[in-house]
């Protein structure tokens, strides 16, 4: 009797169960995570505006003063400009909340990034079989990882700061590399976790790190969006989907550690 060669199954759930998984997801996220979250970084951006529009009516007064005084002087004394701020081309360092912000923008734009290499090695053929439900789940979370990044841009940008664009530095030889060894959707999606949880643990981080009220709401309306994620993706790997009692803080990301 030949034996009939078995193929394993690219994930341990089936199609109809991811499908239903990531329905759930994308609908919890539109109808609770995402106004929420606008909620909250709306309410933080205007905060930040008003605090800028208080401080250049405060910094109006002064130069004000300061004019007066000049000209009030005599005019064979000396005098001397100086411009406010500077005019350094870098970009400022934040601080506070928006340092925070910058780092969740970084790792937001890391996820968007490997989920976007995963898609391209599904296109091409290097993950094997790929159930079409994979693609829409990893479709789906690169767009909720879009959004998150957006969310995060906007009070920085609010701030009068350039948007953060990039992913984070610190982090991206290490996924590079462990890309590079991905074979199967099992591969993508234990990758995919990894990022899942430094995220949820860096969100966690960030709840008790920030002082505006307005920017723990925003964290801690991602956070658990993040953790919905990673119990999908131990789902597809055949894992218990809530493996921890309570969310935990190892692997979260640092303001000190962070490069940009």
């Amino acid at each position: 009797m030949k034996r009939r060669n078995r193929t394993t199954p690219p994930m341990a759930i089936t199609e109809a169960e991811l499908t239903t998984l990531t329905r759930d997801l994308d609908e919890l996220h539109n109808d609770v995570g995402m106004p929420a979250m606008h909620t909250a970084v709306n309410r933080w951006s205007e905060e930040i505006r008003s605090t800028r529009r208080g401080f250049l009516i405060g910094a109006g007064a002064v130069l004000g003063g300061a004019v007066l005084a000049a000209c009030g002087s005599s005019s064979s004394s000396p005098s001397s400009t100086t411009a406010m701020g500077g005019s350094g081309t870098g970009r400022a360092k934040l601080t506070g909340d928006l340092a925070v912000a910058a780092l969740a923008a970084s790792l937001e734009n890391l996820a968007v990034a490997a989920y976007g290499d995963v898609l391209m090695a599904a296109g091409a053929g290097k993950l094997g079989t790929v159930p079409p439900a994979v693609a829409t789940f990893v479709t789906t979370v690169r767009g909720q990882h879009t959004q998150h990044a957006a969310a995060w841009n906007s009070a920085i940008v609010a701030a009068g700061h350039p948007a953060v664009t990039g992913p984070d530095q610190a982090l991206v030889p290490t996924v590079d590399k462990a890309f590079a060894q991905v074979t199967d959707v099992a591969g993508a999606a234990k990758l995919a976790l990894t990022l899942e949880d430094i995220a949820a643990a860096t969100y966690l981080s960030a709840i008790g790190a920030v002082s505006a009220t307005s920017s723990v709401k925003v964290a801690a309306s991602i956070q658990p969006v993040e953790m919905q994620h990673a119990a999908i993706l131990n789902f597809v790997l055949g894992q218990y989907p809530v493996p921890n009692a309570f969310a935990p803080l190892a692997g979260a990301r640092t303001v000190a550690d962070y490069r940009g």
